[in-house]
C-alpha cells in the first residue's frame, strides 16, 4: 500500500491521463444539440464511448482526489501533537496484546482440559473394549 502522497500523485496522474485520452478521442459537439446528446441512451460510436468512459473516470478521480487531499495531515498538526496521538496509539496497542495474551493463556487452558478429557475418554474405551473393568478416576478441577 503507498503513502498517501504516492496516492495522490497517481491519482493526479490518472486523472492528467484520462482527460488527454478524452481530448483525443471526444467527437466536437455544438451547443444546440446539447438536449439530444443527453436524452441519448447509446452511444452511436465507440468514439462516443471511450468519451463517456474517460469523462466517468475524470469525476471519480477528481472525488478520490479530494477524499485523499482531506486525509493528509493539515499544517496545525505539529510535532507535538503528532508525537501525542503516536503514544496513544502505543497505548491502545500495549492494552490490546495484554488482551490477546490473556485470551490466548484461556485458551491454552481450555485446550488442556479438552486434551485431558479425551485421554479419558480414550483410556476408558480401551478399557471396556479389552474387556478390563473401568475404574473411575476423579475428575480433574
Amino acid at each position: 500500500m503507498a503513502d498517501r502522497l504516492t496516492q495522490l500523485q497517481d491519482a493526479v496522474n490518472s486523472f492528467c491521463n484520462a482527460i488527454g485520452v478524452l481530448q483525443q478521442c471526444a467527437p466536437p459537439a455544438s451547443f444546440s444539440n446539447i438536449q439530444t446528446a443527453i436524452n441519448k441512451d447509446q452511444p452511436s460510436n465507440p468514439t462516443e464511448e471511450y468519451a463517456q468512459l474517460f469523462a466517468a473516470l475524470i469525476a471519480r478521480t477528481a472525488k478520490d482526489v479530494d477524499v485523499l487531499i482531506d486525509s493528509l495531515p493539515s499544517e496545525e498538526s505539529t510535532a507535538a501533537l503528532q508525537a501525542a496521538s503516536l503514544r496513544q496509539l502505543e497505548e491502545e496497542n500495549q492494552e490490546a496484546a495484554a488482551r490477546l495474551e490473556e485470551v490466548v493463556y484461556r485458551g491454552d487452558m481450555l485446550l488442556e482440559k479438552i486434551q485431558s478429557a479425551l485421554a479419558d475418554i480414550a483410556q476408558s474405551q480401551l478399557r471396556t473394549c479389552s474387556g478390563v473393568p473401568s475404574q473411575s478416576t476423579p475428575p480433574e478441577s
